[in-house]
């Protein structure tokens, strides 16, 4: 097991990686200020790991009530969130309750979000199922539902007081959701770590292979990456926003094609390779730097364009973005493979170009 430190001071947590390390209650015991639990799953998860969760918890005296929610993007909202609270208020759930997630990154950003609310902020602890949520959503303190308009609109900044990254709950995963959480990972080595990026390029088969050490190492440096920017910019005033390359793009297509029908990782793949082309056409990267990012993720077997849906469609979805600012949109570019900036030079006509290039429309 490796363990990691997200250095926020009076509010800094260990990030806990390694395999069979679900079942090992002592790494969380130390973080329950009571001896109550709620653990949020869902019912895709639940029934492969919320039982033995449950148990080793119960097994050192801790009291737990369970709540099962519908597994997909399209139930991360207002009324799926209530049921969290319905059972927390049921329960007679206190503020020292402590709200655990056991599922992907809805159940994460949702728990999260849960427990920001509940009497005004109860602690919580992320336990991530998804290669995607281990790597990313799980760690910085991004809670968050989805809004018909735009995703993750509606949420707020709380970090959580653990997180616990067992890497054997990914044989479970199905490929395709394996496939897009290698989309953050990917992102990671793009926007600030050029040696991870070369690391990739060799060794991307292995982690599509599972192998233990492989996931590990790279679960391991994208949280390293993911912390440093956390603790260097916590509420995404600056360099946090570099963790969104490919998001705008990405998130206008799960809103425009109905969340759920592509996966986030899809989505951010499409979109990064969109931001690529921008990035080309402002001078600062080539060709044969856009084939090179673009080869990569076919290996991962992720999409490089994006669905087809009217231009105008895409641009009015982007405009919803968190990072818009007086109007201007303010997108992740590349200047170089492995070094990222927040940039409002494109013009629309400019970015809808970019848009075109990668979409199936074109």
């Amino acid at each position: 097991m490796e363990t990691l430190n997200v250095a926020l001071g009076a509010r800094a947590y260990p990030i806990h990686v390694g395999q069979g390390i679900l079942e090992n209650s002592q790494l969380l015991i130390p973080s329950l200020p009571a001896p109550r639990a709620a653990i949020v799953s869902n019912s895709t998860i639940a029934p492969l790991y919320l039982k033995r969760f449950s148990d080793s918890l119960r097994d050192a005296g801790i009291d737990v009530a369970e709540i099962v929610l519908p597994d997909g993007e399209q139930y991360k909202n207002w009324q799926t969130l209530n049921s969290i609270f319905d059972v927390l208020m049921a329960q007679r759930c206190e503020r020292s309750t402590t709200l655990i997630g056991l599922g992907g990154g809805v159940i994460g950003d949702m728990t999260g979000f849960a427990a920001a609310c509940y009497q005004r902020g109860m602690p919580f602890i992320q336990v991530p199922t998804t290669l995607l949520a281990q790597v990313d959503s799980s760690v910085g303190g991004k809670t968050a539902i989805n809004h018909p308009l735009g995703k993750n609109m509606i949420g707020a900044f709380y970090q959580p007081k653990l997180v616990l990254a067992d890497t054997d709950l990914l044989n479970t995963l199905p490929d395709r959701e394996l496939q897009a959480g290698l989309a953050e990972v990917i992102k990671y080595g793009l926007i600030r770590d050029l040696p991870f990026f070369l690391w990739l390029e060799t060794h991307l088969e292995r982690l599509l292979e599972r192998v233990p050490e492989a996931l590990e190492y790279a679960i391991c440096r994208s949280c390293m990456n993911k912390a440093e920017v956390v603790v260097a910019d916590e509420h995404e005033n600056g360099e946090r926003a570099l963790l969104n390359l490919g998001h705008t793009f990405g998130h206008a297509i799960e809103a425009g094609m109905g969340y759920g029908e592509w996966l986030h990782g899809e989505a951010v793949a499409a979109g990064t390779l969109m931001a690529a082309e921008l990035s080309c056409q402002l001078g600062w990267i080539n060709a044969d730097d856009i084939e090179r990012i673009e080869r990569l993720f076919e290996r991962a077997g992720l999409p490089v364009c994006g669905p087809a849906m009217d231009t105008e469609r895409y641009l009015e979805l982007m405009r919803h973005d968190k990072k818009v600012q007086d109007g201007r949109m303010r997108l992740v570019l590349f200047k170089q493979i492995g070094q990222a900036c927040v940039s409002d030079l494109a013009s629309p006509s400019e970015i809808a170009r970019a848009i075109e290039a990668r979409s199936t429309h074109a």
